[in-house]
């Protein structure tokens, strides 16, 4: 992948500079699992692969690290983190704390518009799953949970979430190898029901629902290495 830093476009705009480009590049990588757990990132090696200069790879690099998304290892090694089982129970209970109280706050505002462009979301994440398409599972599942939680208007809490979801991002690809897209668990149709019948607690109790048995997964899947 050539990336370049930002130029003006057709309309006059100017797009992304190239720090920001390389750290959303760099930010689904790891959120997607392409960068896997223990896997080593060297800022000659993403300067090659990306096609750019070591300043914004560097600036990138430092973002993702004080995020948590990455690991300074000492001795300029800097790598993707490995999650250990006792890691898993600690996100459980912090995305336990947070996310079922988006889900809440999003049922108060919530249009017949944003339920009508979740369920379109959750349609393609089932079309991936019907077709063994780990990497766009990811990505719709991902896109399912911030279009929800972008309706809270609660941005601390999301910033908190899109965190979290860094630190397990990289171990649900290689939960997703192990069992296969069909056996991975979701409560989005309970949630879209809450959503649609303008439940408050019903959408919270699916939605904590849906963390458990997702990092449940993980944890089983990261048993197995143990």
């Amino acid at each position: 992948m050539n990336m370049r830093p930002a130029v003006e476009s057709e309309s006059g705009r100017a797009g992304p500079p190239a720090h920001e480009v390389v750290y959303r590049t760099l930010r689904d990588q790891v959120l997607f699992g392409e960068l896997e757990p223990g896997q080593p990132v060297t800022i000659q090696g993403l300067t090659e692969t990306l096609g750019v200069g070591m300043t914004p790879v560097r600036e990138a690099l430092r973002r993702l690290t004080a995020e948590g998304a990455l690991a300074f290892l000492g001795n300029r090694r800097i790598a993707v983190p490995e999650l250990a089982v006792q890691d898993v129970e600690q996100l459980l209970v912090a995305r336990r704390a947070i996310e079922p109280e988006l889900a809440r706050r999003a049922v108060a505002v919530v249009q017949d518009v944003d339920i009508a462009q979740l369920t379109q979301t959750d349609g393609r994440l089932d079309d991936a799953i019907r077709r063994g398409d780990v990497r766009q599972y990811l990505v719709e599942n991902h896109r399912f949970h911030a279009e929800l939680y972008a309706l809270a208007k609660a941005p601390i809490l999301t910033e908190m979430v899109d965190r979290l979801w860094l630190r397990f991002g990289p171990s649900l690809r290689v939960v997703c190898g192990q069992f296969g897209t069909r056996n991975l668990p979701d409560r989005h149709k309970d949630i879209l029901s809450a959503l649609a019948g303008r439940d408050a607690a019903a959408a919270a109790e699916a939605m904590e629902g849906d963390v458990v048995q997702g990092m449940e997964q993980i944890r089983d899947g990261l048993s197995r290495f143990d």
